[in-house]
């Protein structure tokens, strides 16, 4: 499987190196395919911290800090364990944004979740974003669009965090 589209990881890897920020990834079903895809764009060394693969449900907890009661109440799928996800890569790679993905690529459902069923989440200091999706297609087409989906949303936060960094107090 290929990385990405370059057109979101540049975005990406220019609009976080001109304000400053790094960005750390915590990924499941993507398996290090967000991370690979920003590692192909030149100069992601400026942005890039690193990132943790937690597969296994009980190492999103073991290594990221997701909440064990959540993961015991709703499994791995779920907006919250996402969020969480995010927040735990950020801190425990001490980036200034964490990046997740967690959901089901197939070919069989996990815990009652449907394959492609997928969160993706953006954790930075001024607040989180996360987007569930229902992907259709193959494992492999499911992993593709969760990692488009997720380097999607991290454009759009970088949008308004440039947006808002332009406006300036009266």
């Amino acid at each position: 499987m290929s990385a990405a589209p370059s057109s979101a990881t540049a975005r990406i890897v220019e609009g976080l190196r001109r304000e400053g920020l790094t960005v750390a990834i915590a990924e499941s079903l993507t398996g290090g395919l967000v991370a690979a895809a920003l590692v192909d764009q030149p100069g992601a060394s400026a942005v890039l911290r690193g990132g943790i693969v937690a597969y296994a449900t009980e190492l999103k907890h073991d290594l990221l800090g997701v909440d064990a009661s959540l993961l015991a109440e709703h499994g791995a799928v779920h907006p919250d364990v996402a969020v969480q996800m995010a927040a735990g890569v950020r801190e425990r790679c001490a980036a200034d944004w964490g990046v997740a993905t967690t959901g089901v690529a197939g070919p069989e459902m996990q815990d009652g979740h449907a394959v492609g069923e997928v969160y993706v989440a953006v954790v930075r200091s001024t607040g989180s974003e996360v987007r569930g999706l229902f992907l259709p297609g193959t494992r492999p087409e499911v992993r593709a669009a969760t990692v488009q989906a997720a380097l999607d949303l991290v454009v759009e936060c970088l949008d308004e965090f440039t947006v808002a960094a332009q406006v300036e107090p009266e």
